[in-house]
């Protein structure tokens, strides 16, 4: 496959370097937005405090960015003036001050390519010292020159013709690049990679199924281990001290019929923390064991300090599809609380470990079965927030139900493996909010309502905010305290993305993509 360099301008002005000692210490400079989450830890927290409670009603668009496919869903990265964005199979370089485009660089896509399960999408970007690293939909990982978009090296990372893809914003840790794949709908064997910064060489892959002989392989019924899903869709976390890695890891293929793979199914619909230097699974918790709802586990896991029962304790908190919300410890994977945050009719709650009760009503069935969440509930690949000013975790909500069906599939490469179907309540019965959690025990503090479940993710900031967008297309500002709508704008489409915040010229900036648009706020 031919790459294709399309070299629009290159700003010989910029010297760009990410040594990861500057992504660990992110919090001395406020000003830029260097990973997914800003930081490794998945907070997506600004500590910027020039935009705030008093003063957001002034927020003005600064200037907006077209660009040239719709259904954009990226985490911008922003370095020193320089806003990267990502597209399917494409990435740019902006001029901060005015949205002028310095380089542009785009690799075709195969004219046989699918995407099964998901559209033509890119989250975003990585960087690590001089480069910018793109994951491609028909299965690269990508180096560019951060400073003239050129291509350093590329790496294949998967076979899209069965199904596989990326969709995520790789991330980038000491000396490595670490991806995770999408595809669970076409039946894939999911896995994590991390390939060397410098090089494109694999340093490890860990396989999200064990294979014979591996422990959790006898979870999975005879040969349905080799389909099994159990994708790596989204963007993980980091602790640069303890040296994992986690990751959130997709549901079980197919996925509404579970006859096939009877057992738990590890490692999906779980969280895994791995070694960062091996690949090797240090520990493991598993949300919704032999899953048969779709609910995958693909979220930004949240890494804080806190204060449990009396202890100090470094702490994940993930906020969950299945509608719990998880604290473990990040140390050994301990399960710490857990607790409903929105509707769910599956489950009559999580026992001591933290494994879900179940109702003993919800599997589907050939007649169908109306269950809570949906396939796309309570919450899905968007982005969380915690605040280490207000002690709370924001999570964007989605509040509808589902009929869901079983049906007998035969597993195809390349093809659909789902085992059913769901049909979705009509759109008057469903709605969504932003919900604030106290984090350590996910007790509601304050809830924002919305029209319609949402698909867009939130941001606060230490100026007291927290920001996200509705499927209706505004953009808007709440007060982290109480929730209070404080300032909103209408960007003309649904928004589908999550807000960054950084500076230009010593001024904060919040940006949000909406469809087709980026648009860059300041006062």
């Amino acid at each position: 496959m031919k790459l294709l360099p399309l070299l629009l301008l290159t700003c010989s002005s910029l010297t760009a370097q990410v040594p990861f000692q500057r992504i660990v210490n992110a919090d001395r400079e406020p000003g830029n937005w260097l990973t997914y989450s800003r930081t490794l830890d998945g907070q997506r927290f600004s500590p910027l405090t020039e935009i705030n409670t008093s003063n957001v009603s002034r927020l003005k668009v600064k200037w907006a960015y077209q660009f040239p496919d719709p259904q954009n869903e990226v985490s911008p990265i922003v370095l020193d003036g320089i806003v990267y964005i990502t597209g399917p199979n494409s990435a740019s370089a902006l001029d901060g001050q005015t949205g002028r485009t310095l380089w542009t660089w785009k690799r075709a896509l195969p004219t046989d390519f699918r995407g099964i399960g998901f559209g033509h999408s890119s989250r975003g970007a990585a960087v690590l010292d001089d480069k910018l690293y793109v994951a491609t939909l028909d299965g690269f990982l990508i180096a560019l020159d951060l400073n003239s978009g050129a291509e350093r090296w590329s790496a294949k990372v998967l076979d899209y013709k069965t199904g596989y893809s990326m969709t995520m914003a790789p991330l980038a840790i000491d000396g490595k690049v670490v991806v995770g794949v999408s595809g669970g709908e076409a039946g894939i064997r999911g896995f994590i990679d991390a390939y060397d910064a410098k090089t494109g060489t694999r340093a490890w892959r860990f396989r999200t199924i064990p294979a014979p002989g591996e422990p959790g392989h006898d979870t999975w019924a005879g040969d349905s281990w080799k389909t099994g899903g159990a994708p790596t869709w989204v963007t993980g976390a980091y602790d640069p001290q303890l040296k994992l890695v986690y990751w959130g890891v997709g549901n079980p293929a197919p996925d509404w019929n579970g006859d096939v793979r009877q057992g738990d199914n590890l490692y999906s619909c779980s969280l895994v923390a791995l070694d960062a230097d091996t690949g090797k699974l240090r520990w493991y918790f598993q949300f919704t064991p032999h899953d048969t709802h779709d609910w995958d586990s693909a979220h930004i896991p949240v890494l804080f300090d806190s204060t449990v029962n009396g202890v100090k304790r470094k702490l994940v908190a993930v906020a969950n599809r299945n509608a719990f919300y998880y604290v473990l410890d990040r140390v050994t994977g301990e399960y710490l609380s857990g607790r409903q945050y929105a509707k769910q009719t599956w489950a009559k709650g999580l026992d001591s470990n933290g494994r879900p009760i179940l109702s003993g009503n919800a599997e589907p069935v050939k007649e169908g079965v109306l269950v809570w969440p949906n396939a796309n509930g309570a919450t899905v690949w968007f982005s969380p927030s915690y605040s280490p000013a207000t002690g709370y975790f924001y999570v964007a909500v989605r509040e509808i139900g589902s009929r869901y069906f079983k049906r007998d599939t035969p597993y195809k490469p390349g093809m659909e493996f789902m085992g059913g179907g769901e049909e979705e309540l009509p759109a008057d019965d469903s709605w969504g909010a932003i919900r604030a959690l106290q984090a350590e025990t996910g007790e509601l503090r304050w809830e924002f309502k919305l029209h319609s479940p949402p698909w867009a993710g939130v941001m606060s900031t230490a100026g007291g905010l927290v920001f996200s967008g509705s499927d209706e297309g505004n953009f808007y500002a709440l007060d982290a305290q109480t929730g209070k709508p404080l300032w909103d704008f209408q960007t003309g489409s649904a928004i589908a993305a999550n807000p960054v915040s950084f500076t230009i010229d010593g001024h904060q900036c919040i940006a949000i993509a909406a469809d087709r648009v980026l648009y860059v706020f300041g006062l």
